[in-house]
């Protein structure tokens, strides 16, 4: 699983990555500041099975602090885009070919206005975010349409038609290096009227058409209202929620930065994601610190319940690409592997996935090919191996052993 962020130069997309992963890659208020894609660990966070079950455990994939179990994801930071990028203006190239490989898109904004469409400095309130809303969706649609779809297209239709091929089939192979599943092809010709009969017929509106649709289904895109405590962010967050109906969550990457970093030299008590912090070294603290702090707390935790950052990983996973939690263990009444570590691992899985499935991609194929049966290590009951997956389910495998 990877999560893209994607925007324009200057919007905070670095700062974003550095604040959910507390790396230190370069950020400036001048535009390509990224030219190579920066890659970072960060972590979804959810409540612990361990709270329920009211024990102490041992995570070893993953991370558990106060009962809240925190599951590492992979974010990659990719060059700024700016318009007429899929015909390679600014690092365009580079960024759509390194935006492939992602699941799911964060786009990073400036709801201050204070950017141009190219990342430079203008007044605040002067650019309206939705164009940026707008042409960076326009950017990639056309990628999927002109690098995608439409690269020989006349001559893949024909083929398809001539011999009678699967345009399903043909296409996921065109575009499996992408990501793209069977599963987004079919969803994307079921939620649009065109017809799949007659291919050689589309015109460049059809198929822009149905790129735009497989694009949304393959590769969705969750805004991040970056910079929501500049004075106009909130007025500006007001109007764009009235003109765009897709998810937006109010986000101050900077603040989430600088409340991890006090937190990792232990001078305030802060988890990703709280609503609230606590100093705990005030004495090394400056004046300017606690004001900035200060200021963190009123204009951003107190009107939105967090600095954002971790809402919007969090909804990327969970809601946007529908993964639920799951725990592997050995022993049903410890709730433990074999060493003794209770509740180790935390694996995140597409919610519905058969248990088979979940043994063969997530702990070992052979375990899979020697599959008994499983247990519910709560109830204790058996689970056959087309069980679909809960989340917080926690399971022990039972499988025969081959004769060496």
């Amino acid at each position: 699983m990877l999560i893209g962020i994607v925007g324009k130069p200057s919007s905070g997309k670095s700062t974003f990555l550095n604040a959910a992963c507390l790396t230190q890659y370069k950020t400036a208020n001048y535009p390509f500041t990224t030219i190579k894609p920066n890659l970072g660990k960060s972590f979804v966070r959810t409540i612990c099975a361990c709270r329920e079950l009211n024990i102490k455990d041992n995570p070893k994939n993953s991370i558990c602090i106060n009962q809240n179990r925190f599951i590492p994801v992979k974010l990659l930071d990719v060059a700024g885009l700016v318009p007429d990028a899929h015909l390679g203006k600014g690092m365009g190239n580079q960024f759509l070919s390194d935006l492939a490989r992602a699941d799911v898109l964060i786009h990073v904004i400036d709801i201050s206005g204070s950017l141009d469409a190219e990342g430079q400095d203008i007044d605040e309130g002067a650019r309206d975010p939705l164009d940026d809303i707008k042409f960076l969706e326009d950017e990639i649609n056309f990628w999927f349409k002109d690098l995608i779809i439409k690269k020989d297209w006349g001559k893949f239709v024909r083929k398809i038609e001539q011999e009678k091929l699967s345009f399903v089939d043909l296409l996921h192979e065109r575009l499996a290096g992408i990501g793209i599943q069977k599963e987004h092809i079919l969803n994307a010709m079921n939620s649009i009227n065109l017809d799949f009969e007659k291919l050689t017929k589309w015109n460049d509106d059809n198929i822009f058409d149905f790129a735009r649709k497989l694009r949304e289904i393959s590769k969705p895109i969750i805004i991040a209202a970056n910079k929501i405590d500049k004075h106009n962010g909130e007025q500006m967050l007001t109007e764009l929620k009235r003109k765009y109906k897709g998810k937006i969550i109010p986000c101050s990457a900077l603040a989430e930065y600088w409340l991890r970093k006090y937190a990792e030299d232990r001078i305030i008590e802060y988890l990703p994601g709280d609503t609230k912090f606590k100093i705990i070294q005030n004495e090394k603290l400056q004046k300017s610190e606690l004001n900035a702090l200060k200021n963190i707390e009123e204009k951003i935790l107190k009107k939105y319940n967090s600095t954002g950052i971790q809402d919007i990983i969090n909804y990327s996973v969970f809601n946007v690409l529908n993964q639920i939690v799951v725990y592997p263990v050995y022993d049903t009444n410890s709730f433990s592997d074999k060493d003794g570590n209770v509740l180790p691992d935390a694996h995140l899985v597409l919610k519905n996935t058969k248990l088979k499935k979940f043994v063969e991609t997530k702990i070992h194929s052979d375990l899979a090919k020697n599959f008994i049966y499983g247990l519910d290590a709560r109830s204790k009951m058996r689970l056959g191996e087309h069980y679909e997956l809960k989340n917080n389910d926690i399971i022990k495998i039972v499988s025969a052993v081959k004769p060496k």
